[in-house]
């Protein structure tokens, strides 16, 4: 069996992974909350997560994998969104415009990761659904005497687990000077947070021994991981901005809720995004969502190879040249593919090897580069497959990819494939000259032509030239 190491957060160090059963491997992923379209940030843990899924259902078995990722649909920003719809002149319920939002949200997420190639969790449970657990939980770590009631909220008394800031690797004090603490006076710490909030008349609630109110964020992941996966399980993910508080929070309830089992064994977290090396943000004009590109006819197989040319543990710059180097690298590979629309091979020993190594997947886009290079096709689209960059079904959708930045792929395509039957006509009637003015003309204009003995294949060089093209007609 094939030995995956991953590295693990919690020790600092890259382990061999050994699941508690390799018969039931278990993995929670915290999911979105579910408010607004996921921007291009939010892409990168899905993707990051899918491949370590697929990964563990190859070496484990499709069916022994339990890939658990949550839907946050119970919070301020859902409220407030819904509030901002009412306030506009909706005459419904703030509970109804609620429902409305979160359903319409959840539609979007999985239109835009399903279009990245990101296969469905096998579990992908809603807050809302799990409001009893929460509550149990709360009452627990009450009797334990790790949290206590204070105006009519419930908070986690963060002195009274003394492994509190491992995960992060940070004492208490140095965690407060860094971090944004809310200042209440009922808390006895600045540092404890919040398991159960007061709700008030208009927003969302729910019955419970301290009154009527909601969760806090972080209990909600605890008792929905510990529902439907247990006091122990495998793996837990996320990204690295959620490393502190977030999941140090869920640690400190789940260990002293549960303190027979481990949580998480293994945690994983993936760095960051940005654009053209700033942080996404719209005061600076270079945030978007997925949305946004699959609407500007980018595929989203393309967006997801973008992504693994970064290795999770690393931060990563979204960057137009890499857009382009990947557009033209797929666009060279997409004329092989049409050979294995019904196939496509189990996934080569060498891209396993790659990706059973921490998730190597830059290494894992040389192991493909080398399959076409060497002219191993079929290697190729099995691993493109079971890396989720193609889909197997149309080699049509892996051609439209010589897009410039007008994005009129298809013009650009049919233009092209003209020409170059121009060319071949040219040459059958043995006028050279004009067959060699076309070719020259498509050099002038970017358009790099390579033949083989069975095909030509082009690619779009960075100085490709649309108008230059357009001129040849």
């Amino acid at each position: 069996m094939t030995t995956i190491r991953l590295h693990n957060t919690k020790t600092r160090k890259k382990e061999v992974f050994e699941p508690l059963d390799p018969a039931n491997v278990r993995m929670y992923v915290c999911g979105p909350t579910v408010y607004d379209r996921a921007h291009l940030g939010n892409a990168r843990p899905v993707i990051v997560f899918d491949v370590l899924f697929r990964l563990l259902r190859h070496v484990y078995g499709e069916g022994a994998v339990t890939y658990v990722r949550n839907f946050t649909d119970v919070d301020d920003k859902i409220n407030d969104a819904a509030l901002a719809r009412q306030k506009a002149g909706d005459p419904r319920s703030l509970e109804a415009l609620i429902h409305e939002r979160t359903e319409e949200t959840i539609g979007w997420y999985h239109a835009d990761m399903d279009a990245v190639g990101a296969l469905r969790p096998t579990m992908e449970p809603r807050a809302t659904d799990w409001i009893g657990a929460m509550v149990a939980m709360t009452a627990d770590l009450i009797t334990k005497g790790h949290a206590y009631e204070a105006e009519g909220h419930v908070l986690f008394s963060v002195e009274s687990f003394a492994a509190y800031g491992a995960l992060s690797g940070r004492s208490v004090e140095d965690m407060i000077a860094g971090a944004r603490v809310e200042v209440a006076p009922y808390k006895r710490n600045p540092m404890d947070f919040v398991l159960w909030k007061p709700s008030d008349a208009e927003t969302p609630g729910w019955d419970s021994p301290w009154g009527r109110g909601r969760p806090g964020w972080h209990i909600e992941c605890s008792a929905m991981a510990q529902e439907l996966l247990g006091a122990s399980f495998d793996i837990h993910g996320g990204g690295i901005d959620l490393q502190f508080p977030h999941h140090e929070n869920e640690i400190a309830q789940s260990a002293c809720a549960h303190p027979e089992g481990s949580f998480a064994r293994y945690w994983l977290h993936n760095e960051m995004l940005q654009v053209e090396g700033k942080k996404m943000s719209k005061s600076l004009g270079n945030f978007f969502t997925v949305r946004d590109l699959l609407e500007r006819q980018v595929p989203g197989f393309l967006i997801r190879m973008v992504f693994l040319m970064t290795h999770y543990s690393k931060p990563m710059d979204w960057t137009e040249a890499k857009f382009r180097q990947v557009q033209n690298e797929l666009h060279k590979w997409s004329y092989l593919l049409a050979d294995f629309t019904e196939e496509g091979g189990a996934p080569s020993d060498a891209l396993i090897e790659v990706l059973a190594d921490d998730l190597n997947t830059p290494e894992a886009i040389t192991v493909l580069r080398s399959h076409y290079a060497n002219g191993r096709y079929h290697q190729l689209a099995g691993d493109l497959r079971f890396l989720g960059i193609w889909n197997g079904e149309s080699p049509n959708q892996v051609s439209l990819l010589y897009a410039h930045d007008s994005f009129q792929r298809r013009e650009i395509t049919d233009l092209i494939d003209g020409l170059l039957r121009r060319i071949d006509i040219a040459r059958n009637v043995k006028d050279y000259a004009e067959a060699d003015r076309i070719r020259a003309g498509l050099t002038a204009a970017g358009v790099v032509v390579k033949t083989t003995k069975s095909q030509t294949v082009y690619e779009l060089a960075p100085s490709f030239d649309l108008k230059k093209l357009e001129a040849l007609e």
